[in-house]
């Protein structure tokens, strides 16, 4: 009997145990040399916390709201895709894993169970991840279900004007399984000779023209808060709040799109700041540890998604997995807040954190 986790880091060697060669490479895998994809968990290594002492953190309080919706820690689940190649619940046992949290599931338009059964599985706040296709119509189609089934934004993912070179999957010549959300509206069986049917797939779908023009287009057919997935730069969070966006998600896209991007936690404080605290900036992007939680609000992230390590909870143990990875990442974040001197997660403050710039500053 092999022993229970004792991090979330320890479900990826469960998963990779799990799961086929081309499924496992497919959840593990990045862009090209994988730079970013490194540099998304080792980034966090060089901020350090500065911990405050004798302060009364006999209780700590991790709660938070987001959008409105209070959730038990500031821990989402991000949009992540196909998860019967994890399991055979799909993201129905991740939906449960998310209502038993506490916490908001984003749900990804390329899930393997639909819109509408992840809404009946169990009652919790839910997001729709939106991607944007050359048929607009089939991306209208989609938000009309997402909010008649009672989803409360639309997380619009723009860093995906078409799909990054993703080797270990041109390799593996990964296969998409027929996605549940389309039936009735697309083919997504595409025949590719040269690798990826999921690049095939996305590269004759997806809309590369879209524009900052488009998001009053996707304002025009829905009534709920619409957040940008995908921001990198200052200038581009100050056209997000020109355009009028609900929030942004700093993203690089899990490393899965331009290799050498930069990790989202470095650039995550620039966002912040071109913000100035007039919307919502949640952070995506390389979360391994309750300390790198810390790290991320402490640099400005009203809270944060959790990509990978939830497929790889639910590939090794279902919702249970899932569960677990999300109540691991709670406890290790209220450790490091009781040892930092934060009941509360309001108290989480940039003082409290150092970068490497900083410190390099401080030497010159």
């Amino acid at each position: 009997m092999a022993a229970e986790p004792v991090n979330v880091n320890e479900f990826q060697e469960l998963a990779r145990q799990a799961l086929p060669k081309m499924y496992y490479d497919y959840y593990a895998g990045g862009a090209e040399d994988q730079h970013t994809l490194r540099e998304n968990v080792e980034a966090f290594h060089r901020i350090t916390i500065r911990p405050r002492i004798l302060v009364d953190v006999s209780r700590i309080d991790l709660s938070t709201t987001v959008l409105g919706h209070k959730i038990s820690a500031p821990i989402m689940i991000a949009p992540t895709a196909m998860h019967k190649l994890a399991h055979p619940e799909g993201e129905v046992a991740t939906a449960k894993a998310a209502a038993a949290c506490n916490t908001i599931m984003i749900l990804s338009y390329n899930s393997t169970c639909t819109i509408e059964e992840v809404a009946s599985s169990c009652n919790a706040v839910r997001f729709f991840q939106l991607y944007v296709f050359k048929r607009r119509d089939i991306s209208a189609k989609l938000v009309e279900r997402a909010e008649r089934s009672g989803y409360k934004a639309i997380v619009l993912t723009v860093d995906a004007p078409r799909l990054g070179r993703r080797e270990a999957d041109i390799k593996n010549k990964m296969v998409a399984p027929q996605l549940k959300n389309f039936e009735g509206l697309i083919s997504t069986e595409v025949s590719s000779d040269s690798g990826s049917n999921l690049e095939a797939f996305a590269n004759t779908t997806l809309d590369a023209s879209l524009t900052w023009k488009d998001i009053t287009w996707l304002r025009s057919i829905t009534k709920l808060p619409i957040l940008i997935k995908g921001v990198l730069t200052r200038e581009d969070a100050i056209k997000s709040l020109e355009v009028g966006v609900d929030g942004i998600v700093v993203s690089n896209h899990g490393a899965r799109q331009l290799d050498y991007a930069p990790a989202s936690i470095s650039v995550l404080e620039e966002v912040v700041h071109a913000v100035g605290g007039k919307i919502p900036v949640l952070f995506d992007g390389g979360i391994r540890r309750g300390t790198d939680i810390f790290k991320a609000l402490a640099l400005g992230a009203q809270a944060v998604l959790i990509g990978r390590p939830v497929v790889f909870g639910l590939a090794a143990k279902g919702e249970y997995g899932v569960r677990r990875v999300v109540n691991m990442l709670k406890d290790e974040l209220e450790l490091t807040m009781a040892l930092s001197g934060c009941p509360r997660v309001k108290d989480i403050t940039r003082n409290l954190v150092s970068t490497q710039r900083e410190r390099l500053q401080s030497m010159l």
